[in-house]
């Protein structure tokens, strides 16, 4: 499992501080940081983000490069040995040169097959801070953000009572007002495609708050009234097959299929002419009118 590119660009775009939790070994605060993620075309390398220090501060302060690694892979150690050295060339190239920089690694264990650490052991001791997610990785005392990032690898049965802890311990941090942004966004990142039912009920939140938040509408570029209308649709087509095997028994997988698939309009007139359904004869011959 991959989190998307667009995850982690809307949660520091314009939120850099929403990264201090997860840094404080590191940084006092993080007044003054911008966050990109740049391009080094030359070579083709994306840089999953960059948090720079105000121009003032770039010698108190460390620039910030981050990478996010959800699965192993053999080579990313020295791959992120290799674009963080590109990216202090480029960055000399555009007349910002860091000077005091660290990296942050997002993944679920510094422990998955990275590859041999033993070629780039100095750079990892001096320069590298991980960022955990796994559950057995992720201490009792790990900020709210760290957490939520969690929900890309918990089970799926795990996650409504985990987002309620979350939401409970993010009462007191200021990330209160925007928590159901932050879970809306990393679970559309991760179940993207599936309903917006379904992810509402993952994370605790209801449709109206979910198709309106920032994250739905900027990180997928969905409208409010595509995603409450794509909602209805959802829970009307799920309500109606509850109904259905209620009184006509149990549906065919075909049935099942072109019911979800029905527009709102559709759904609704089925809802009504169930009422006088006596079996399944009588779904049969409504939808066979309805294909005809």
């Amino acid at each position: 499992m991959v989190a998307s590119d667009k995850l982690f660009f809307w949660l520091f775009q314009e939120r850099t501080e929403r990264l201090l939790p997860l840094v404080t070994s590191l940084l006092a605060d993080m007044e003054g940081y911008t966050f990109t993620a740049p391009v080094i075309k030359e070579r083709e390398v994306r840089i999953d983000g960059l948090f720079l220090p105000p121009p003032e501060q770039h010698y108190d302060k460390p620039a910030l490069i981050m990478e996010a690694q959800m699965a192993a892979k053999p080579d990313f150690l020295l791959r992120l040995y290799n674009e963080s050295s590109l990216l202090l060339w480029h960055q000399h190239r555009q007349g910002q040169p860091l000077r005091y920089w660290r990296v942050l690694v997002i993944c679920p264990s510094r422990y998955l097959n990275f590859g041999d650490p033993m070629p780039v052991a100095e750079f990892l001791q001096e320069r590298v801070h991980w960022i955990e997610l796994a559950p057995e990785r992720m201490p009792p005392s790990a900020p709210p953000l760290q957490k939520a990032l969690g929900l890309l690898l918990l089970p799926e049965q795990q996650l409504p009572a985990s987002s309620a802890a979350i939401r409970r311990q993010a009462d007191s941090t200021p990330l209160a007002g925007e928590i159901d942004d932050v879970i809306a966004a990393i679970l559309l990142s991760r179940f993207n495609g599936r309903s917006i039912t379904d992810i509402c009920a993952m994370g605790g939140i209801t449709l109206d708050d979910f198709t309106r938040s920032v994250a739905y509408k900027e990180i997928f570029g969905r409208g409010l009234e595509e995603g409450q209308q794509q909602g209805r649709q959802a829970e009307a087509a799920s309500m109606t097959l509850r109904q259905l095997q209620r009184r006509c028994g149990p549906l065919s997988t075909d049935q099942q299929t072109h019911i979800q698939a029905l527009p709102l309009a559709e759904l609704e007139a089925l809802a009504e002419a169930l009422l006088d359904f006596q079996g399944a004869a009588d779904l049969t011959a409504w939808l066979s009118q309805r294909l005809g």
